[in-house]
């Protein structure tokens, strides 16, 4: 009988793999090692906990899943463990959160959105705070940081569209800006920059310094 793969398999000297008990010789054995007995680093649940699946043989993975449940939760559940997790887009630049929003350059109406960054700058979501007119978009702080705290958001990079095209920032997108840094040095979430969509371009408020120091 073959023994499962486990990782540090070692065949004991009568014959039993002393990690995952399976009988590798002759039939007289003594009695193997239960998961329950192995210590805890070594079985399998728990280092999928600490290590991830990557940490594990399929067949490890397999008999995890298969112990317990129904077929289809069963199923499931081993797609989830045997597929990797996605991978959040990291923003590094200005380009980078103008490239996450470039659907707004064709709307036909002023958007304000929010985009919510975990402490890595790991985008969490993107959060509609307000829809306006041709010219302008009602914003108030609330809006947005009730997004960034709902997510849990280290913090935001604010976005609005100009359906002109044109995407030069006016008195009242700096005097925003300004207003939300305000509040966001109260709330403990930084603005890291205020984006402006245009049609074929987009202006960083943080790289023109309007609204930041």
């Amino acid at each position: 009988m073959a023994h499962l793969g486990y990782p540090r398999c070692v065949e004991s000297p009568r014959g039993r793999c002393y990690t995952c008990g399976a009988v590798c010789g002759s039939d007289d054995r003594p009695s193997g090692v239960t998961i329950k007995e192995l210590p805890a680093e070594l079985r399998p649940r728990e280092r999928l906990r600490s290590s991830g699946a990557g940490s594990l043989s399929t067949a490890e993975l397999l008999a995890l899943v298969l112990g317990t449940g129904t077929r289809q939760a069963t199923a499931l559940e081993a797609r989830r463990l045997l597929e990797p997790p996605p991978q959040r887009r990291t923003i590094r630049s200005a380009a980078d959160a103008a490239a996450v929003c470039a659907s707004m350059r064709t709307l036909d109406r002023e958007h304000f959105r929010v985009i919510l960054l975990s402490t890595r700058h790991e985008v969490l979501g993107i959060a509609d705070v307000s829809v306006g007119g041709l010219a302008s978009a009602p914003v108030h702080p609330r809006e947005v940081f009730k997004e960034a705290i709902r997510h849990s958001a280290a913090a935001v990079i604010v976005v609005h569209n100009h359906p002109s095209g044109h995407p030069e920032p006016s008195g009242d997108d700096v005097a925003i800006t300004a207003q939300l840094r305000a509040a966001g040095r109260l709330m403990g979430i930084e603005i890291l920059d205020h984006i402006i969509i245009g049609e074929r371009a987009f202006v960083s408020l943080r790289e023109q310094r309007q609204g930041f120091p």
